[in-house]
């Protein structure tokens, strides 16, 4: 959306309507000033970290395809999108790419859900406070009406022998759907001589 050409003399106030300079306080200018120089070099560390992380995955990518060839290999498609861990020789610094994959049930959890129910009716009298808990827990939704998936997924650690449990953990690996992935870089650093590493933060938060 284009903005609109304010006139000389005038500023356009939060309802949009032009005000002339002159009537506005010194200090609601000096305000301004300082808000849209703070919000321009936003903007300019905003691209410049956009164009470095660009170069850091080519970069990475790069190296991976290089080292890939010293065994004569060409990677192709996912087989060089994975997780990867690279070090410094002296291994001071550490360098990580990470994927990380969204992920959601389709309908196939209700039939998982359903399942799981009819094993609790008929373990109620038997069965451990502790474990309906769990399981309930497992299914409940948040704020936004959506199911924890590790929540879940956990449930399929149960080691229960009931062929209808079973049954259940097979329909709830069935129903994971890979809605999408992110992929981020980390940068750390040696704390000293320990085995630890420190990240080298790049939000502002963590500066």
């Amino acid at each position: 959306m284009a903005e609109t050409t304010i006139p000389d003399g005038y500023m356009a106030d939060s309802a949009g309507r032009l005000v002339p300079i002159e009537t506005i306080r010194p200090i609601d200018i000096e305000r301004d000033k300082l808000v849209r120089d703070i919000v321009a070099k936003t903007k300019a560390l905003n691209l410049a970290l956009a164009q470095f992380k660009g170069a850091v995955f080519g970069d990475i990518e790069a190296f991976i395809d290089l080292s890939a060839e010293q065994y004569g290999v060409a990677l192709r498609g996912a087989a060089g999108k994975g997780n990867v861990s690279l070090a410094s020789f002296d291994g001071r610094f550490k360098v990580q790419r990470a994927v990380a994959e969204a992920i959601t049930f389709d309908e196939r959890l209700l039939a998982a859900k359903t399942l799981i129910d009819e094993c609790i009716t008929d373990w109620t009298a038997d069965s451990r406070p502790e474990l309906r808990a769990i399981i309930n827990n497992a299914f409940q939704v948040d704020k936004a009406g959506k199911i924890n998936t590790g929540r879940v997924l956990g449930l399929r650690r149960l080691d229960i022998a009931d062929t209808r449990w079973k049954d259940a953990m097979r329909a709830i690996g069935e129903a994971v759907q890979v809605v999408g992935s992110k992929s981020y870089v980390r940068v750390y650093e040696r704390i000293g001589d320990s085995e630890q590493y420190q990240s080298i933060a790049l939000d502002v938060a963590s500066v």
